[in-house]
């Protein structure tokens, strides 16, 4: 039996790729392992069966026999310490992966959705105006420093890896893409990840399922 993930039913960033089911899909591709979708609804996510799996009531989750996860992050590790292809054999560069995983998760996401949500719900908010440059300057400063240690290689440390595969994931996002212009090397480097083969499927599949739901609208 395949793995089982959840996915929205009906994906509020409307097939961009941005929902947290896409770095699970794309790390599913990256190893080559077949998986099978669930789409649950809004109010589907806070009912006690899907809480079961997911205590917060989000989205992805992920089962294979006998075992249930939750987090993406948790999830990527998981399938890239089973398989082959999303961790470099030597256990010095395994840790360093693991390692920019971690970074794109608690270092560069952070503010980044920080801005993001600041900039979705408190925009009419009369502290927005001074708030906005802060966050900005917060988001800057993490793109700064990414972009001085990536310099002109082509991943972060060497081969791609989950490192990698997160990281891309994170700078997509539109809080943190819409500055990427003023970092051309980041932007290339995003681009990298976003032509490959595994990504491109990934993407495929999650635009799919926003497509059927428009459809029926």
């Amino acid at each position: 039996m395949p793995p089982t993930i959840t996915a929205f039913e009906a994906a509020p960033d409307r097939g961009r790729g941005l929902a947290r089911d896409m770095r699970v899909r794309w790390a599913l591709e990256e190893v080559g392992q077949p998986y099978d979708v669930r789409l649950v609804s809004f109010a589907a996510m806070k009912q006690p069966p899907h809480l079961a799996l997911h205590p917060f009531g989000q989205i992805p989750t992920f089962e294979a026999g006998g075992l249930a996860l939750f987090e993406s992050g948790a999830i990527i590790l998981h399938l890239a310490e089973g398989r082959p292809g999303l961790l470099p054999a030597d256990p010095d560069a395994r840790a360093r992966a693991i390692g920019w995983m971690f970074a794109a998760l608690n270092t560069v996401e952070p503010p980044i959705v920080e801005r993001e949500q600041t900039m979705l719900i408190e925009r009419d908010k009369p502290w927005y105006a001074e708030r906005a440059p802060m966050l900005e300057a917060r988001v800057r400063r993490r793109l700064d420093e990414l972009s001085a240690r990536l310099g002109p290689a082509e991943w972060l440390d060497g081969a791609f890896s989950a490192g990698d595969l997160m990281m891309v994931s994170v700078l997509r996002r539109p809080a943190g893409a819409e500055l990427l212009p003023d970092y051309p090397n980041l932007a290339a480097y995003v681009a990298r990840g976003e032509a490959r083969p595994a990504y491109q499927r990934a993407f495929a599949d999650q635009l799919a399922v926003f497509q059927a739901v428009a459809g029926e609208g």
